[in-house]
């Protein structure tokens, strides 16, 4: 898998892109495989039932998490990269993968147990009322920036030098 996200991000180079860039709604920048799936071992995914990419961009975190839970979907509104997420998921020929092309704001959390997110922007623009509102388990907090205000910080954690935060829905 990480061979085959490798030869992506690889692609893209040789075009003259890096691998990342501006949607229409947001940021896309490419996860690091060995991060994601080293914070999905520490924190026992395999716990967890039914899991949500918020923002999945290419796919590849959902694929790490397919991995361990029973039921791994993704959302992404750029065209582009939810195509690459499903093109991939073919390749790999993993059945527990959805991903969905759409507005995550138009997508209910509330049948997830896990949410995971790489934020691109201040979750008071909406989106951490979306997860109070919505959310019923545990959200994956992914990266140094836009933490949220109004969740509780259950869990905290270095994945090379990158932050990885478990939140709940109960007020601090």
């Amino acid at each position: 898998m990480k061979k085959e996200y490798d030869n992506f991000y690889r692609s893209l180079l040789k075009e003259g892109k890096l691998p990342m860039r501006s949607t229409s709604k947001g940021f896309w920048n490419a996860s690091a495989s060995d991060e994601v799936y080293g914070a999905f071992k520490k924190i026992g995914l395999q716990k967890f039932k039914s899991f949500l990419d918020i923002g999945s961009g290419d796919g590849k975190v959902v694929m790490a998490a397919a991995l361990f839970c029973h039921n791994a979907e993704g959302i992404e509104i750029d065209g582009f990269l939810h195509g690459k997420a499903v093109e991939m998921k073919s390749k790999f020929k993993i059945h527990n993968a959805v991903f969905h092309n759409k507005d995550f704001f138009e997508h209910d959390f509330s049948k997830y147990d896990l949410l995971f997110l790489a934020p691109d922007a201040p979750l008071e623009r909406g989106l951490e009322s979306k997860l109070l509102e919505e959310m019923k388990g545990k959200l994956i907090h992914y990266g140094h920036h836009f933490h949220p205000n109004l969740l509780k910080k259950e869990n905290s954690f270095l994945v090379n030098g990158n932050p990885v935060t478990v939140y709940s829905n109960q007020k601090p």
